[in-house]
């Protein structure tokens, strides 16, 4: 089978930014940037543009409540405190030059009276922030669905919604309304960018000026799982004793098919599956083998210490409708490290099959680590991954969001 082409970001219908210089730094619109929790605990690709984003413009980072309501463990409870600590604390400063301003707001999406509230709410906390940072015709950029009563109530420049998921296919969401919030602002954004290709038929449906942005990859960061000199962390090291390492790093969530690791942990008990992440999942449903290894969090300095001990990566989702429209950024992690790669197939992973193995069954899969075990990869093998990955960096991806950004900015302002 001819291996289809890796595209490190596609803008099929992007017109061509003008010649004309991009204004400078000083005349660039400040932007006001609705994401998740800044101090989550996985670095996601919402963390990874504010960053981008930051070394650029003025950016102002607004930590907007949870899709989901709180389920009332103690968990949710702390961070549900934490976060009312946080808003009443104000703008905080953080080192790569963001300000972080927690917002308050009801987590109960699928009520019109709160949803209501969480409007008026939330207008007086940004034109409050706006007033105190001197903001004035902001760029809002959103990550997260369930603020498209911002757009145009703060006299916005222009208004992007960078889309990563398919946020009404997440687990403990109410679809229903978390749909509702996804379309009102897909179709009030100026302009719309998409992580996958599936997602982009539904999207133009609702705004024609949309476009697909593959997530990019820290490559400088996890190409060091090739440095010679890099030290396996020593909790790792004692387990590379034992054998093959079969590794996975990222949230453990419901849409990680974690009957496929025991079934492979059953099957091959001299290998150790190393799951690295926090379980967002019952106890119960969780498989204690005495090979399958659970870490808990891991920071993210730390991922390409414990990826170079890796055997092989694998990326085990559960194929929901949320996975099927995923990016995962994982996959490019692992290509950057130069790790064998065994996946389940998604559209976006079928893109990458010339690098990565992929397979449908259990007993595909089981047999795909056998060889990746027995034979790892090539020198040329690594080198293609590599080579991959680099022309995938967020800088490379972000620049191209950007020149589209501005080339519409600078259209508008003719």
């Amino acid at each position: 089978m001819t291996a289809a082409p890796i595209e490190p970001s596609l803008f099929p219908a992007a017109p061509t930014p003008p010649a004309a210089a991009p204004p400078s730094a000083a005349a660039r619109p400040t932007i006001l940037y609705f994401g998740n929790d800044w101090a989550a605990e996985n670095r996601t690709s919402s963390h990874h543009v504010a960053r981008w984003l930051a070394k650029r413009y003025r950016v102002i980072y607004v930590e907007s409540p949870g899709l989901r309501a709180p389920k009332g463990t103690g968990r949710d409870v702390r961070k549900l405190l934490s976060k009312v600590g946080l808003a009443l604390r104000g703008p905080r400063p953080t080192p790569e030059g963001l300000q972080v301003q927690t917002l308050l707001q009801i987590p109960l999406h699928g009520s019109e009276l709160v949803r209501r509230a969480n409007r008026h709410l939330i207008r007086m906390t940004l034109k409050l922030l706006m007033r105190l940072h001197g903001v004035k015709r902001p760029l809002t950029w959103f990550v997260v669905p369930h603020l498209s009563s911002v757009v145009g109530e703060l006299d916005d420049l222009f208004s992007v919604y960078y889309c990563i998921d398919d946020y009404a296919a997440l687990p403990d969401v109410d679809p229903v309304a978390v749909r509702a919030m996804d379309d009102s602002l897909t179709r009030k954004a100026d302009l719309v960018f998409v992580a996958s290709a599936t997602l982009l038929e539904s999207k133009r449906a609702l705004n024609p000026n949309t476009h697909v942005s593959a997530h990019g990859v820290d490559y400088d960061h996890f190409v060091k799982a090739q440095d010679p000199a890099l030290a396996i962390p020593d909790d790792v090291a004692q387990l590379q004793r034992k054998g093959p390492i079969i590794g996975f790093f990222g949230l453990i969530e419901r849409w990680i098919e974690l009957s496929l690791v025991r079934y492979l942990a059953e099957q091959r008990p001299d290998w150790t599956f190393l799951m690295i992440g926090r379980i967002a999942v019952p106890e119960s449903e969780v498989p204690r083998l005495p090979n399958i290894h659970f870490t808990g969090r891991r920071p993210y300095e730390t991922l390409p210490a414990y990826g170079k001990a890796f055997t092989a990566a694998i990326i085990p989702y559960h194929l929901t409708q949320q996975v099927v429209n995923s990016n995962p950024l994982k996959l490019r992690e692992y290509l950057a490290m130069g790790k064998p790669i065994v996946s389940v197939s998604t559209p976006e992973i079928e893109k990458f099959r010339d690098l990565v193995s992929i397979a449908h069954t259990r007993e595909e899969y089981l047999a795909h680590l056998d060889r990746a075990v027995a034979h790892g990869l090539t020198a040329e093998q690594i080198k293609r991954q590599t080579d991959a990955a680099a022309n995938m960096t967020w800088d490379a991806n972000l620049t191209r969001v950007m020149a589209l950004v501005e080339a519409q900015l600078a259209e508008r302002n003719r």
